[in-house]
């Protein structure tokens, strides 16, 4: 074999090895996704994915100046709300009926509720949402002030 061959060939394999490899993707904001690993019995994944979709509620439910202002707070955020597991398209059952029927339900209605549906996808107990929450709002306190924190504690209830 040629010099050229075999830098083919360790090229080839370079690039199969790479693909066979899972992609190592830095972890959104580690300090936070530590903290709630810690506290829920969970991987820094899952309580990335768990932090995700928390603030995702709180997204929908704070007007978008306060949003702002928790999302400055927290680094990484961009990471965290797509480490979240996808909302079900539409809202299904009773629940879904409810929410069509009676204005402003749905709003309300999914909440804390949907938020454990998104635990249960990740392979967390549903009522670790509960044990979530005041780490999320710890967290937030510490990095934007007891006000920000106050916001989030509020777009949880």
């Amino acid at each position: 074999m040629t010099t050229k061959q075999i830098s083919s060939v360790l090229a080839i394999a370079v690039a199969l090895t790479a693909a066979a490899l899972p992609a190592q993707t830095p972890a959104a904001n580690p300090e936070l996704a530590g903290a709630l690993a810690k506290e829920i019995g969970g991987t820094p994944q899952q309580a990335e994915g768990a932090a995700g979709a928390l603030f995702g509620l709180a997204k929908t439910r704070l007007k978008p100046e306060d949003w702002s202002q928790v999302a400055a707070a927290v680094p990484g955020m961009d990471g965290l709300l797509k480490a979240a597991p996808a909302a079900p398209a539409a809202a299904s059952g009773v629940g879904g009926a409810l929410a069509g029927a009676v204005p402003g339900a749905a709003a309300n209605l999914g909440g804390l509720a949907s938020v454990a549906g998104a635990f249960k996808q990740l392979g967390l107990q549903p009522e670790m949402v509960t044990k979530a929450v005041p780490v999320l709002t710890s967290y937030v306190s510490k990095t934007g002030g007891a006000d920000v924190g106050s916001l989030l504690a509020g777009a949880l209830k």
